[in-house]
């Protein structure tokens, strides 16, 4: 999906409000099984990102202007325009479904054309480090979900939350970085380096324990 880079970051914020009310959060100690995204809040999504005029009001009537990268803000929108398509291990595409880390290739790819590894391990080596608090929206956000290091990962959106696809039998979905069950995992986060000449650098220290990612 595609967005007028004019309008991008008054849709991301938007975006990123009404993910805030619309997903539930895992209880601590359980295995995270959120409810799906409501109809409402998708289509809620796809009105704002279509009337420019009526999404300007909205913003300014909540106070809510915010300012973000045309670059962050076409890869966050874009992600969101995946919410609801389902888990498939291996699956890399809309039509097939997508496994975590095979979801946030298939964004990066077709929103930046940055072609990233498809497993979760391999790309917590790309990139550039970065610490929970200097997030912004676009960054890698990777997680201990298989008593494993980095065997999970998603789109950080900004607002403490993130974008995945979790597991089988789940969807892409919002999660939020400070719920019990995502925070415990957090494993750290990394910002992809893009643009005309870029090259997909990658760490050269491994991280611990790393595995076949997979989900």
């Amino acid at each position: 999906m595609r967005v007028n880079p004019l309008f991008a970051p008054l849709a991301l914020a938007c975006c990123l409000v009404c993910s805030s009310h619309a997903w539930a959060r895992p209880l601590a100690g359980e295995h995270v099984d959120p409810a799906r995204p409501s109809a409402k809040a998708v289509q809620d999504v796809q009105d704002t990102q279509r009337d420019e005029s009526s999404l300007r009001n909205w913003l300014a009537n909540n106070g809510l202007i915010q300012q973000v990268s045309i670059r962050a803000s076409d890869l966050v929108v874009n992600a969101l325009s995946f919410l609801g398509v389902r888990y498939h291990y291996g699956g890399d595409t809309a039509r097939t479904g997508f496994d975590c880390s095979g979801f946030v290739r298939y964004v990066y790819q077709e929103t930046l054309g940055t072609a990233l590894p498809h497993n979760a391990a391999s790309q917590s080596r790309v990139g550039e480090k970065i610490t929970e608090n200097q997030l912004r929206p676009g960054d890698l956000v990777f997680f201990n979900t298989l008593r494993r290091a980095f065997s999970h990962v998603g789109i950080y959106i900004g607002n403490g939350e993130f974008i995945h696809s979790p597991r089988s039998g789940q969807s892409v979905r919002i999660e939020s970085l400070d719920s019990p069950y995502w925070s415990k995992r957090f494993d750290g986060a990394r910002r992809i380096v893009t643009g005309p000449n870029a090259q997909v650098a990658q760490d050269d220290t491994p991280p611990p324990s790393v595995d076949q990612g997979g989900q």
